[in-house]
C-alpha cells in the first residue's frame, strides 16, 4: 500500500464521521441512548466478521496490553457521552471547537511521553487549521452558565479521544485492525450502558425514523469511519490522525447545507479554507511519519 491510499482512507474515514452530525439531528433520542446504539449496533455489525480468530489474538497480548485496550474502550465511550451531551448545553461551533482541540493532545503527548519530534510543517498546519475553527466559532462561543458546562463537557470529549488514540497506536502495532475494533467498541458501548443506567437513560420507546438513524450511526461514522481511523494508526503518527479530524466539521457543514438548507455564514468559509489548507500543510511531508506495511 502506497502513501496516496493512506491519505484516500483519511479522506474516506472524514468524510464518513462527518455524517454524524447530521444523523444526530435526525434523531429523536437522549444523548448517552444515541451513543450506546451507535456502539452497540457496530458490534452487532462488526460481529461475523471480526470475531473469527478474536480470543487466539487477546491471548498473545501481555495483561498490561488487555489494560490498555479496555481503557481505549472507555475512553472512546466517554468520548461520545461527553461530546454529545456537550450538544444540550452549548453552541454546536463551540462544541466542535473545543472537541476539536484532540490532535493537540495527542501531539503533545507524542513528544512528551514518547520523546517523538512534530515536525515544523505539521504545527504551523495545526495551528492553521484551529484558527479556521476559532474563525467558524466566534459568533457564538461563550463561556458562562449552561454553555460553560457545555464546553467543559467537550474538553473532556477532547482529552478522551486524545487517549483513545494515543492507546490505539500502540496496541494496533499488536492487533489486526478487526480483532482491535470489536473490543474496544464493545467496551465503548459496555462504559455508556453503565452511564445510560445510571443517567435513567431510555432504552427503548424510539420511532422507527430513530432507530435507523442509530444503526446509520453505528454503519457510516463507526464502522466505516473510525474503524479506518483505527486501521491508519498502525501506519501513521497518532497526531497526523487526528488532525484529520479537524476536517469532520467541514465535511458536517456541506452536508448540513444540501440536507437542511442551512448555508454557512462567510466567515465558515473562511475557516473552512483554513482547515482544509492546514491539514494540507500538516500531511504534506508526512511520508516520513508513515509506516508502510510490507504487504497490502
Amino acid at each position: 500500500m502506497q502513501p496516496t491510499h493512506l491519505y484516500l482512507s483519511l479522506a474516506v474515514a472524514t468524510l464518513a464521521v462527518s455524517w454524524a452530525a447530521v444523523i444526530i439531528r435526525m434523531a429523536d433520542a437522549d444523548p448517552i441512548s444515541t451513543a450506546f446504539y451507535r456502539l452497540a449496533f457496530s458490534v452487532v455489525i462488526l460481529l461475523p466478521f471480526s470475531s473469527k480468530g478474536l480470543w487466539q489474538s487477546l491471548r498473545k497480548l501481555s495483561r498490561n496490553d488487555l489494560w490498555r485496550l479496555t481503557l481505549a474502550g472507555i475512553a472512546l465511550g466517554l468520548h461520545f457521552a461527553t461530546w454529545i451531551s456537550s450538544l444540550k448545553y452549548t453552541s454546536i461551533s463551540s462544541s466542535v471547537i473545543i472537541v476539536s482541540t484532540q490532535p493537540f493532545f495527542v501531539a503533545l503527548c507524542e513528544a512528551w511521553l514518547f520523546k517523538e519530534k512534530i515536525s515544523r510543517r505539521a504545527v504551523i498546519g495545526m495551528t492553521l487549521a484551529f484558527g479556521g475553527m476559532i474563525i467558524i466559532s466566534m459568533s457564538d462561543f461563550q463561556l458562562a452558565g449552561d454553555a460553560l458546562w457545555g464546553d467543559g463537557l467537550a474538553l473532556i470529549g477532547a482529552i478522551c479521544a486524545g487517549i483513545y488514540l494515543l492507546i490505539g497506536r500502540s496496541i494496533r502495532q499488536k492487533l489486526d485492525n478487526r480483532h482491535y475494533i470489536l473490543p474496544v467498541y464493545a467496551v465503548a458501548a459496555l462504559t455508556l450502558l453503565i452511564i445510560g443506567l445510571f443517567n435513567h437513560s431510555p432504552l427503548s420507546g424510539f420511532s422507527n425514523q430513530t432507530w435507523l438513524c442509530f444503526l446509520l450511526l453505528a454503519l457510516i461514522p463507526n464502522v466505516i469511519g473510525h474503524s479506518l481511523y483505527n486501521y491508519l494508526l498502525k501506519f501513521m503518527r497518532a497526531h497526523l490522525v487526528g488532525i484529520t479530524i479537524l476536517g469532520e466539521p467541514v465535511g458536517a457543514t456541506i452536508l448540513a447545507a444540501v440536507i437542511f438548507s442551512e448555508y454557512p455564514e462567510t466567515a465558515t468559509y473562511i475557516g473552512g479554507v483554513l482547515i482544509l489548507t492546514g491539514i494540507f500543510l500538516a500531511l504534506k511531508r508526512a511520508k516520513s511519519d508513515t509506516k508502510l506495511p510490507e504487504t497490502a
